[in-house]
């Protein structure tokens, strides 16, 4: 899932990387959307189901319910809006709330094109980050800086989560014969036998 205030940017990270497209007239998400887009990891398929969910306060309890089947989030704040910043410590709440304990997360400083009007240094997000021990990094979804990267790192520590699970039920996800898909979404949204690959809902 992505979450984090309205205006943040989270529209626009995710179509950059499953698209590699950017919208300067991006308006706010209704409710909850979601795009797919397939890497490799250990030399396994990844399919990554990604939630993009509203930050406005009033579609809450909606995209609250879609954090429950997620393995992994990307917690966006505006580089150059400190409160919404000061607003990711209440969405990292309410995340963990609703998730299970294993869940892989990191913040985002999103904007960082925007360097003249940087509100939120990047000091004090990183320390906020291993304060919490969530994974960091800063990324601008206009200028395509490190969106591959923040993606990809997310799901890279979400196959080692879901690896290590797997071993330890003596499921090794490495020997997968062809053909089969470990589900690792909770309620099966995120489930695809048809596939030959690793589905994750984000």
């Amino acid at each position: 899932v992505l979450i984090g205030d309205s205006g943040v940017g989270k529209s626009n990270l995710l179509s950059r990387f499953t698209k590699n497209e950017f919208n300067l007239e991006s308006k706010s998400t209704i409710g909850v959307e979601f795009a797919t887009r397939s890497i490799r990891v250990d030399d396994k398929v990844v399919k990554a189901q990604i939630w993009d969910t509203a930050g406005q306060e009033r579609y809450r309890a909606i995209t609250s319910a879609y954090y429950r089947g997620a393995v992994g989030a990307l917690l966006v704040y505006d580089v150059t809006r400190h409160i919404t910043f000061e607003n990711v410590e209440r969405w990292l709440k309410e995340l963990r709330d609703h998730t299970d304990s294993n869940i892989v997360i990191m913040l985002v400083g999103n904007k960082a094109d925007l360097r003249h009007l940087r509100a939120v240094s990047t000091e004090e997000a990183k320390a906020f980050a291993e304060r919490e021990k969530t994974y960091f990094m800063e990324t601008s979804a206009l200028e395509s800086l490190n969106v591959e990267n923040a993606f990809t790192e997310v799901l890279t520590q979400i196959y080692h989560v879901v690896s290590r699970k797997a071993l330890e039920v003596g499921d090794d996800p490495a020997a997968l014969p062809k053909g089969q898909t470990i589900n690792v979404g909770k309620q099966g949204r995120c489930f695809s036998p048809q596939e030959n690959r690793l589905l994750f809902c984000l």
